[in-house]
């Protein structure tokens, strides 16, 4: 159903090699337990170790740190062979550090990359991003957590005050990239800062969070009293934390939009196989007109959606517009994914009636994480709004 070729300005031999060999590990390391796991909420961390051994935890890092320098369909390819096993959270935590390690690398002293990156890419550690807080989302500029600098018989160091909520991988990361403001009387974007906190680092405490999907994901609520970090974990300058997060933001963003529409056609095509096989007054299901056209509009969300979403990436990978125009394509190829495999996960579940309603398909388990995909890492509203106040409309 999904066999037509990719233009080849978006994935080569090369590329298509490394699809396989992703597909094979999923196969055999993720899709026979992904279930189980998620019932158990949790995965076991030695999967993290599996992963790297086949490059999939350094794609598009510099070698010299354990990563292997690749492009950015790489990393698409890896998203969507992974979003295969229909497990969301399984894929937020295990790539959890490709969104808490970009600050580091660009910006972070090399004895704090070389001291990270390492053994996070090995599969060895787990990293972390903390932004979100409880008393605002997507408006990371008001950010309350103070990190107010402090040198005594202690040393040089932070303290740190404040919480960080829906933090994924957040329970067990070893290394956590936390937004911070280090000037209080700056209550706008200035005064804002990023700061590597060691998990095991007195004063932080962490607590589970149970949500209605993601369930093999570990998501925690995250405070720190009076917690004391070094101010060599500063992650660049004072002050250049807003920066450094956008920047973040919209790769997130992006990764989250082919993430999707993989995991929308993962639903169609557990549609279309339930359909071929269950039979219904004398006839299989996809004899019936009535279900043929869900599919179809199944599969043309699908196909318009991933188009768009392979065309960002290109115009991406190659730097075509500026900055403006790439963010606002960013934001509604998120609202416009996000919304395939919002249509996909119910018409699939709808298709596989009361089967679909049992746990242990994956559409069931796809179904129970959209709202996630279209709230995690900006809103479908703030996206929307972004995108219209980058195309000055």
């Amino acid at each position: 159903m999904f066999d037509l070729p990719a233009r080849p300005e978006y994935f080569s031999p090369d590329h298509e090699a490394f699809r396989q060999t992703v597909r094979d590990f999923v196969a055999r390391e993720i899709t026979p337990h992904a279930s189980a796991w998620d019932e158990a909420g949790s995965f076991p961390r030695a999967l993290y170790a599996r992963a790297a051994s086949i490059g999939l935890m350094g794609i598009g890092y510099p070698e010299h740190l354990g990563g292997t320098p690749a492009d950015l369909f790489y990393t698409v390819v890896a998203a969507e062979e992974l979003a295969r096993a229909g497990s969301g959270g399984l894929q937020a935590s295990l790539g959890s550090h490709h969104i808490a390690l970009p600050p580091i690398l660009a910006e972070g002293s090399a004895a704090m990359q070389a001291r990270v990156l390492p053994p996070v890419l090995a599969g060895e550690k787990i990293a972390a991003l903390a932004i979100t807080e409880p008393g605002g989302g997507s408006d990371v500029a008001a950010l309350a957590t103070t990190a107010v600098r402090a040198v005594d018989s202690a040393g040089d160091h932070y303290v740190v005050n404040g919480e960080k909520t829906f933090i994924t991988s957040g329970l067990r990361a070893d290394f956590l990239t936390v937004a911070v403001r280090t000037d209080p009387a700056n209550k706008g974007p200035g005064g804002l800062s990023l700061l590597l906190v060691d998990g095991d680092s007195p004063g932080l405490q962490r607590t589970l969070l149970a949500k209605t999907g993601w369930w093999a994901s570990d998501t925690a609520h995250l405070r720190f009293d009076q917690c004391r970090v070094p101010a060599s974990h500063l992650i660049g300058a004072e002050g250049g934390g807003f920066r450094s997060i956008m920047r973040n933001f919209n790769h997130e963003r992006l990764m989250m939009a082919v993430m999707a529409c993989a995991y929308a056609q993962v639903c169609t095509e557990e549609a279309l196989d339930w359909a071929r096989q269950r039979r219904t007054f004398g006839a299989a299901l996809v004899e019936r007109q009535v279900i043929r056209h869900k599919l179809m509009d199944m599969l043309a969300r699908v196909e318009s959606a991933r188009a768009m979403v392979y065309e960002l990436a290109y115009r991406v990978q190659q730097r075509l517009g500026d900055d403006a125009a790439l963010v606002a394509r960013t934001c509604m190829a998120k609202v416009v994914a996000t919304q395939a495999m919002q249509f996909c996960a119910d018409q699939s579940v709808q298709i596989l009636g009361g089967a679909g309603y049992m746990r242990g398909t994956r559409s069931e388990r796809l179904y129970r994480e959209v709202k996630v995909m279209m709230i995690g890492g900006g809103s479908e509203e703030i996206m929307k709004d972004l995108a219209a106040r980058k195309l000055a409309l």
